[in-house]
């Protein structure tokens, strides 16, 4: 028998513009999605939280067994944790009655547990260094702790703050950009400026899809349907993957030594 080697290959991509612009469309169709099956009378919100949690384990269970990164497979997950993550958040208020300030602030203690425990068992929090499964696990739970949080924030700064979802889409777009320029110009550490930034583009995409979509008489933007919206997100969302799959397949080695092998053997 041969033993299982200790570390696997990255599962996780690489942090550029593109990984930042899929990642906020994610968030915008998580929330108009969620919102619109969440909400929806026909389904209800236990089975909508049913069908969330499903969809959550299949995408993430195909993830876990990959084994390398692949963008359909690794964004699809994404997705799903956008998904659930609202509703969960969106249950703690909506169903259990917890107020939007109590359930911010718990969801943040439970994001540094997850940060703390991934610390303490694992010296890093670096993304680079997903490369075995206990890393990756704690990975997609914080992954599942940013979407809750930052929905939560997000209604927070909406509803509770009465800032409304449009001036809210500016605060959080003033605050990300906190990150960018401590990591660009006051050395801020690298894995601090991710998990910040990676933290605040949800309550950033999910204020600007509820300004677009949330309808009468809950919305104070353009109330155009979380229905359609999510249509139009959703079609977004795929072109992107399209093209981070398309960039993948062109930059990955793996991908270029069977055409050269090919082109030898002619």
């Amino acid at each position: 028998m041969r033993t299982r080697p200790a570390t696997m290959a990255m599962k996780v991509p690489e942090v550029a513009l593109i990984f930042w612009i899929a990642k906020l469309c994610t968030t915008g169709f998580g929330e108009s999605f969620s919102d619109y099956v969440f909400f929806n009378d026909y389904i209800g919100q236990h089975l909508a939280m049913l069908m969330g949690l499903g969809l959550l384990l299949v995408c993430l269970a195909v993830q876990m067994s990959t084994t390398k990164y692949i963008p359909w497979v690794y964004w699809l997950a994404v997705t799903a944790v956008s998904i659930f993550g609202t509703m969960s958040a969106d249950f703690l208020n909506k169903d259990l009655g917890m107020p939007l300030y109590a359930s911010t602030l718990m969801l943040v203690a439970v994001q540094t547990g997850v940060f703390a425990a991934w610390y303490a068992t694992q010296r890093t929090l670096d993304v680079h260094s997903i490369n075995n499964r206990l890393r990756e696990l704690f990975y997609w739970l914080t992954v599942l702790c940013t979407f809750a949080l930052g929905t939560a924030a997000g209604d927070f700064a909406a509803v509770t703050l009465g800032l409304g979802t449009l001036a809210s889409s500016f605060v959080f777009l003033g605050i990300i950009l906190i990150p960018a320029a401590g990591y660009r110009w006051f050395a801020l550490n690298e894995v601090l400026a991710f998990w910040f930034a990676y933290t605040i583009t949800r309550p950033l995409g999910a204020s600007v899809a509820d300004w677009l979509s949330v309808p009468a008489p809950y919305g104070d933007g353009l109330q155009l349907g979380t229905g359609p919206i999510s249509l139009v997100l959703g079609i977004l969302l795929t072109g992107v993957i399209a093209l981070v799959a398309s960039q993948h397949r062109r930059s990955d080695p793996s991908n270029v030594a069977p055409v050269e092998a090919a082109a030898e053997g002619r």
